[in-house]
């Protein structure tokens, strides 16, 4: 592909009709009209994206937001559920996963400039069809049926930040533990080994 350019691509045309165009369609048909949803892109920044989210989540009229993403963004769309499941507590999570099709078209680039060629006709283009992973994570106040696939309760108990941490104790260089001044007086001393251990 050294010799080819990509010009776009664009999400192609899904055959089972759950890509239409509006915002409660795709795998979270049955979502409230106050659901909001947030589109994580790869080159979306975290932070905004979660001030958003929280300002939106914080509103009583707002009960449930759904993270998606595709392709290189997916790590990106679960940092971002799993960053306001532990700022918002009782969350209920529901995940899909599924395949998008995108359309990518390449363009040839043209050769170097040689001496007494004239450019060849239109450049020639080639299109490839790939299947890029799709997430979408909904979060919700509300309770939603533990029997759907992909349903994850509350964490009810703290998180790793509020935990009690077992504190450990700082030695100074020159200190040693007492498993290391045992294990230091049974080895022989360095002029120890040529006299006899009878003697």
């Amino acid at each position: 592909m050294e010799n080819f350019r990509k010009v776009r691509s664009e999400e192609a045309p899904a055959g089972d009709g759950d890509e239409g165009g509006s915002l409660n369609s795709g795998p979270f048909a049955d979502l409230a009209p106050g659901a909001v949803h947030m589109r994580v892109k790869e080159g979306s920044k975290i932070r905004n994206l979660l001030a958003f989210a929280t300002a939106s989540m914080a509103q009583p009229a707002t009960r449930a937001i759904v993270f998606s993403g595709c392709g290189r963004a997916t790590t990106k769309t679960v940092t971002c559920a799993e960053i306001l499941k532990r700022r918002l507590a009782g969350l209920h999570q529901v995940t899909r996963l599924r395949y998008r099709s995108v359309r990518e078209v390449w363009q040839s680039l043209p050769p170097g400039p040689t001496r007494g060629q004239t450019p060849d006709g239109p450049a020639a283009s080639l299109s490839v069809l790939k299947n890029v992973p799709s997430l979408a994570i909904l979060l919700s106040k509300d309770a939603l049926d533990p029997l759907q696939l992909g349903y994850q309760p509350p964490n009810l108990s703290p998180g790793p930040s509020s935990t009690a941490t077992v504190s450990t104790s700082k030695r100074s260089l020159g200190e040693s533990a007492a498993g290391e001044s045992t294990a230091k007086r049974s080895q022989p001393e360095p002029g120890a080994e040529n006299e006899d251990p009878t003697a």
